[in-house]
């Protein structure tokens, strides 16, 4: 493996604190087709994954097809929540600055739609820092927890998988990572990994490392 690894950062929950928001707005629009379901079922069944993963999950759960108009209304009450309250990640501008000036590369591997990602990135005053290089789920076959997406980003930047460390808060970016032969690093600063239980989901599958705090990244990076 290179002296630097390529690192390749999740976006949410790892760059911007956007999970709660984006299960409370996904909660209030399934419960407009009938569909309610709990805060924990919720994380359970779709932090991490992507829209077509989440859409296969409620045909396949709750027997409910989700047309474009329930789309559309999730991305327009999602979108204005993310601008009244999207923050990025405590330190995360500070361990960028940090990863830039020792020499390492890195981009964005997320399971959300490319706009969201950006527009994620822009309200929180990170799209300057890691755009480009963006990858979405929405470039391959499967999203995670498949390995598809972290192996189709390593190619584009011209790494094998072994030249990987991977920084994912959900199961199923850790399980994909893990897939795709990559390291991986848990991070569990994010509000929604404060959730009784979840921390011991997240050890279960035994990241390289989990970490609460962004402080010190390239030092954690470095011991791969």
């Amino acid at each position: 493996m290179p002296a630097k690894p390529l690192i390749i950062f999740d976006c949410d929950g790892v760059l911007v604190d956007s999970e709660p928001i984006s299960l409370a707005v996904l909660r209030e629009a399934l419960a407009t087709e009938g569909i309610s379901i709990c805060d924990e079922d919720a994380r359970r069944l779709f932090l991490g994954r992507s829209l077509a993963t989440m859409l296969a999950i409620v045909k396949d759960d709750y027997g409910a097809t989700l047309g474009d108009g329930f789309l559309e209304g999730l991305r327009r009450d999602l979108y204005a929540r993310f601008r009244a309250e999207l923050k990025p990640t405590h330190g995360i501008a500070a361990a960028w600055a940090e990863l830039e000036a020792a020499g390492y590369a890195f981009c964005v591997a997320s399971s959300s739609q490319p706009e969201r990602i950006r527009l994620s990135l822009e309200i929180a005053g990170l799209l300057p820092l890691f755009a480009p290089p963006i990858f979405s789920a929405s470039m391959v076959e499967n999203g995670k927890p498949a390995p598809d997406l972290f192996l189709f980003a390593a190619g584009r930047m011209n790494r094998q998988p072994e030249e990987c460390l991977v920084i994912e808060d959900s199961a199923a970016g850790i399980s994909a990572a893990k897939a795709a032969g990559m390291r991986v690093f848990a991070y569990l600063g994010a509000t929604h990994a404060r959730s009784p239980g979840y921390r011991d989901q997240i050890a279960a599958l035994h990241p390289d490392l989990m970490f609460d705090a962004m402080d010190n990244l390239v030092q954690r990076a470095a011991k791969v």
